[in-house]
């Protein structure tokens, strides 16, 4: 259907009794087709999570007219959402250090049309990749960073973000620690990349963390930035066995790999609007 727009709805709210009756009935009375749905309730923290995807192929009125009735309706149930057309990509700033293949992986499948999102802007306090993003056509930012000048480069950093109206901040291997400042600003909005298998191994080298303690498994974790070092929500994850013959250096190598995954993979679930933060953890819809 040519003309047909795609929504996505994502909402949670406290979980009573006829919460998801009460959405779904709005959706039905203005004639939204749903497509896709998928839903979670949680017995600990007793909320509802849910994500709706509908098209507008038999809306019996305007989408603004509709967005008033879902705000109208969340009022009424304390509910947080976010609706938004489908094909509307939202910008997102990449910052990376020295290591590129993380940011290698996220602009092959940018490119490719694998990940919903329009890459705004690169910014690094090193120059190391500044060619790989020319060739991608992409603005790159050199933010030099030093103890003296650490506020006003991340005001730079926010700087970047407004100008290119990003709303998601990407860490692919940038190796510096923000300030609890700028974390609470983008609270939600930063996904970061750890090299481990989050809780353990937190901090620098954690490869050599690991390979001294003589792990059977390594892996990688991508999850929301948060003041307190690498104990953000918990997104995406991937491991791969080794065996104690395995060198430090051939897990960082099989790391690599792991990170690219494990960091793509939640920056497409954050694009695709499936992330809801459940204090300090994540349901994935």
């Amino acid at each position: 259907m040519e003309n047909t727009h795609h929504y996505i709805l994502t909402w949670q709210c406290p979980d009573t009794c006829g919460v998801l009756a009460k959405v779904s009935q709005c959706l039905f009375e203005h004639g939204a087709f749903i497509t896709e749905t998928s839903q979670y309730s949680d017995p600990y923290t007793e909320q509802f999570f849910s994500r709706v995807a509908f098209d507008d192929r038999n809306l019996n009125v305007s989408i603004d007219e509709f967005k008033l009735a879902l705000l109208d309706l969340a009022q009424q149930l304390g509910m947080q959402y976010q609706l938004r057309d489908k094909h509307d990509f939202s910008n997102i700033v990449i910052a990376v250090s020295k290591d590129d293949h993380c940011l290698v992986s996220l602009l092959t499948k940018w490119k490719a049309g694998v990940l919903p999102v329009n890459v705004a802007a690169i910014i690094s306090n090193h120059k190391d990749c500044e060619r790989l993003a020319q060739w991608h056509n992409v603005p790159f930012h050199h933010l030099p960073i030093s103890p003296e000048n650490r506020l006003e480069q991340e005001t730079k950093i926010l700087a970047v973000m407004e100008n290119t109206n990003s709303e998601l901040l990407v860490l692919a291997r940038y190796m510096q620690i923000l300030s609890d400042d700028l974390c609470g600003k983008i609270k939600g909005y930063a996904i970061n990349i750890h090299h481990s298998f989050l809780p353990s191994f937190k901090g620098a080298k954690p490869y050599h963390q690991a390979h001294s303690r003589g792990v059977k498994i390594i892996g990688a974790t991508a999850h929301y930035v948060t003041p307190d070092l690498d104990e953000g929500p918990i997104i995406a994850q991937e491991v791969k066995p080794i065996n104690h013959t395995f060198t430090i250096r051939q897990m960082v190598h099989l790391g690599h790999d792991l990170e690219a995954t494990a960091l793509s993979q939640a920056v497409k679930l954050h694009a695709e609007q499936r992330i809801c933060l459940n204090g300090d953890k994540t349901v994935i819809l």
